[in-house]
Order: structure tokens, then C-alpha cells, then sequence
């Protein structure tokens, strides 16, 4: 342990108290990785925060000694975005749960980072309200790591992402200072600051309270399953229901081994010998759901959907939901192992990209399985390995960055929602010029200076603040110790 970790140490526990400052590496160990478990890094030191001030003494006495820390929820985030820092601090805000205030006439709702995603929507559902954005992990999944994020959902293609739905935010910046972005307004004068600090993966500081935008129930909603015998007719139709100018809710994707996963875990009885499975949810007022849901019945007939089903109530329509809900989390029941990807791609390429992710997956000799969220071309990957298999990590890893770089050669992106995190900090200088991640860290360096905000995240090399923009001379030491690239 070095003499500034030790000092910390010492500060932290006269400012939190002892009891909320662990160090025993077997308690440390407990906070090793994110949902992202292909990263492990075992943290020197565990802040359990319980409000404001304890947040701000853990990042003013990180910050006056150098040493690094990382935010972290209920670690459900699947980039390493949570990933330790062996000899920093790991702060975790999960016992910071309140629902600070519910202002329904002005349709917002203030809470701290560690309420629970799904725990908003329980709170105002008596009202008619709900919270938009809906990740598969909602259940467990914190409001702050939504933020750092910008997670989206099965929702988010007509709903948006978490940063269209946050309008204030309470900021503790890496040095401990406080500040105020945005309020119950949706926009303030002067540069997007809280724009910039949504999904900005815990570089930029950390919130300790959220004003969430609420949304009225909608007066009506209907959700259909079906089921297509070839993965090219499924994505035909998401592209077919976008042109015909309907607007769904929802747009989900599951091909078949997807489906094989969900239905061990869950039980869900989608449609047997379906190669691929399409669930869309159309809401609205009744009148406009009736319409757009004849639309989009009428074109997955036409694209050949061998069966369609039409939940009934609220029950039947959970339990559509609940397999699609479950998939990641179900594949552990068909491989010991599995890599999760977050890429983007035009829509219109899902059936070429889909063919190519097939290939590579022959290629590689893995097991590639497909689930996302089709509306808008957010595609989730999961590689299926078995790591007591020799060499089967790595040819997982292989496949996995390959789909990454379908992504960029197709015109998208190597993150939708998921972050970029520990995992994809080598493919943004593939997808973003030197001087568009120079400008990016320029930001970065505005707010956290002293370079101990999150580091290794999101960046490739990352720059030191003090350094002149431009190439660089020599070898960054994050290069010599492998753990950063120069492209």
C-alpha cells in the first residue's frame, strides 16, 4: 500500500466513518467487477456512501492525494464501466435510495443515484405516470448508473434515452466541489453542461441527485408476438413498419438461439420452430393504436410470420415481455460463459449485418446469439464460450471485436447503451479521429484536471491534462503497461 493510499485511508474513515469504509480484501473482493465479468479488478478501498457530503469528502480527499476512484450502483453495467482501480477507491452509492420529491403537476420526479430504476415507475403508477426509459436490468439497475450510461431499453424507440428524460442534476465534481445543471426545466440558458455529463461513464464527477422527467400512462397499449422462419423476413419487417410511417413503442428481436435461452430460463412459450421472434408494442390513444397496430399486423403477414399472437391483458403481455426481459441473463443456462455487445447499425442493414455476425460466429467457432432492440438498430451480440476450454476465451474475443468492427464498417457505432467503458476503449480510435477524442478529453480535463474521475475509461490513450493537443511524442506509460492503444 503506498503512502497516499494509506492517507486516504485514514481521511476517509474520519469523514464517512470507519464503518462505511471497508478494506478487508475479501469484502473489497464482493465489488471485483460490473455485470461485464470478463474484467476483474479487486478495489484497495470501499466507500459506502450515504449522502451528499460523505460523496463529497470521498472525492475531495481523492482528489488532494491523486488518488483515483470510481463511481458505482447496483453493478448491472456491461462495458467494465464499474471496473476498480486496484489502488484507488471504489465509492458506492447503492445505499443512497431515496425518492427525494414527486412534483406530478410538473411531471417530474427528484431521487438519488442508487433508486432503482423500476422503483419510479412503482411510484407514480397510481397517478397514471411512468418513467420512460426501461433496461432490461430495471429491476436492479440504479437511476445514477442510467446517467453515467445514458441507458436506453426496449422502449427507447419512440421514448428516447435516459438523457431525454433527466432535466437536473446535483454534481459532485472530482474535487468535491457542488454544482447545479439544469432543474425541473427542460432547457437552461448557456452550453448543455448537463447534456455533456449524461452519459459521460463517471468521468465528469458524480450525481447524487437526478430530476427525472415523468410521462403520463398512455391511454392504451397492445402487444403482439411473432414468429418468422427466417431472421431475414423478421428484419424485413422492422424496416417495413419504420416506412410505412408507423411509430412503435417497441421493436424487439430474438433469433433462434436467443429464443432456445429464454425459453429454458423462463418458460415463455414463444412460438416453436420460429427462427426468429419479433415482440411490438404499440401505444397511444385507442383510436391510433388500432390503426398502427392493423399496420403492423397486415406487414409481418406479408413477410411471412408464420404465427402472431396478440396479448390479451396486462398479464399475457408481461409474460411476452418477461422472455425478451430475461435473455441476457438466460444464456447462462445453455453456455458457462458470454460476452455481451452493445453495437449500432442503420436499420435498414440488420438482415447483410445479421448474416455477417452468422459468418463470423462460423468463423470463430463460437456461438453468437441475438437479441435486441430492432427499432433502431441496436444490436446485442451475446458470444457463448466456455473459458475451461482452451482457447475458446480467446477466439470469443475475436468474434466479439470483429462484430464491433461490422459495426463501424456498416456506419455505426461500438455503443447504443451499454457505454464503452473498460471493454471497447480500443475501438474508439477506430470509429472517432485523434482529433475528435482530443476534443472529447478536452472536456474531460475541464472537469477533472487531476485526471482521478473513472480513468481508463472511454479513452484509448488516454491525454494528460497539462498536454498540448497534437501527436505525441514517445510512449504513454498506460501504453508500456498495456493497458492503452494508439490509433
Amino acid at each position: 500500500m503506498t503512502g497516499e493510499l494509506a492517507a486516504v485511508i485514514r481521511d476517509l474513515r474520519t469523514a464517512v466513518g470507519a464503518q462505511r469504509v471497508l478494506t478487508d480484501p475479501l469484502q473489497c473482493r464482493t465489488y471485483e467487477c460490473d455485470g461485464l465479468t470478463h474484467f476483474r479488478v479487486s478495489p484497495a478501498v470501499v466507500v459506502l456512501a450515504e449522502c451528499t457530503d460523505h460523496v463529497r469528502a470521498t472525492l475531495r480527499i481523492c482528489s488532494a492525494h491523486r488518488v483515483p476512484y470510481v463511481a458505482r450502483g447496483s453493478g448491472t453495467g456491461l462495458s467494465g464501466g464499474a471496473l476498480p482501480v486496484a489502488d484507488g477507491v471504489l465509492l458506492v452509492l447503492s445505499r443512497m435510495r431515496e425518492i427525494v420529491e414527486l412534483d406530478i403537476d410538473n411531471q417530474r420526479a427528484v431521487v438519488e443515484p442508487g433508486v432503482i430504476n423500476l422503483s419510479v415507475t412503482r411510484a407514480v403508477a397510481s397517478q397514471g405516470y411512468f418513467y420512460a426509459p426501461d433496461p432490461s436490468s430495471q429491476q436492479v439497475c440504479s437511476i445514477g448508473g442510467n446517467v453515467a450510461e445514458n441507458s436506453g431499453g426496449a422502449h427507447c424507440l419512440k421514448y428516447g434515452f435516459t438523457t431525454h428524460h433527466v432535466t437536473g442534476a446535483v454534481v459532485v465534481l472530482p474535487d468535491g466541489s457542488l454544482v447545479h445543471l439544469g432543474g425541473k426545466v427542460i432547457e437552461s440558458p448557456g452550453y448543455d453542461l448537463l447534456g455533456a455529463f449524461v452519459g459521460s461513464e463517471g468521468t465528469l464527477g458524480v450525481a447524487t441527485e437526478v430530476t427525472l422527467r415523468l410521462v403520463r400512462r398512455p391511454e392504451h397499449i397492445q402487444t403482439l408476438l411473432a414468429g418468422f422462419r427466417s431472421v431475414t423476413d423478421a428484419a424485413g419487417t422492422v424496416s417495413d413498419i419504420i416506412a410505412a410511417g408507423v411509430l412503435p413503442a417497441a421493436v424487439e428481436m430474438m433469433d433462434r438461439l436467443a429464443i432456445e435461452a429464454a425459453e429454458a430460463a423462463t418458460h415463455c412459450g414463444y412460438p416453436p420452430g420460429a427462427d426468429s421472434i419479433l415482440v411490438v408494442e404499440v401505444d397511444g390513444s385507442a383510436a391510433e393504436v388500432a390503426a398502427h397496430f392493423a399496420d403492423v399486423r397486415r406487414i409481418a403477414d406479408a413477410r411471412g410470420a408464420f404465427e402472431i399472437r396478440v396479448a390479451a391483458d396486462d398479464a399475457e403481455r408481461a409474460l411476452i415481455w418477461k422472455g425478451r426481459k430475461s435473455a441476457f441473463a438466460a444464456v447462462g443456462r445453455i453456455s458457462p460463459n458470454y460476452l455481451v455487445q452493445d453495437g449500432v447499425i442503420p436499420r435498414t442493414a440488420l438482415p447483410d449485418v445479421l448474416r455477417e455476425i452468422g459468418r463470423i460466429s462460423a468463423d470463430c467457432g463460437v456461438r453468437v446469439a441475438n437479441v435486441f432492440h430492432a427499432g433502431d438498430g441496436n444490436l446485442h451480440p451475446l458470444v457463448l464460450y466456455d473459458d475451461a476450454v482452451a482457447g475458446e476465451t480467446d477466439r470469443a474475443m475475436e468474434a466479439n471485436g470483429r462484430i464491433l468492427d461490422l459495426c463501424i464498417a456498416y456506419g455505426g457505432s461500438v455503443t447504443g447503451e451499454h457505454g464503452v467503458g473498460a471493454d471497447k476503449v480500443a475501438y474508439m480510435g477506430r470509429q472517432f479521429t485523434p482529433e475528435d477524442l482530443d476534443t472529447m478529453q478536452r472536456v474531460r480535463c475541464a472537469f477533472d484536471p487531476a485526471g482521478v474521475s473513472n480513468p481508463g475509461k472511454v479513452f484509448p490513450t488516454p491525454r494528460l491534462c497539462g498536454e498540448a493537443p497534437g501527436a505525441r511524442s514517445g510512449v504513454h506509460p498506460l501504453q508500456e503497461a498495456g493497458l492503452a492503444a494508439v490509433f
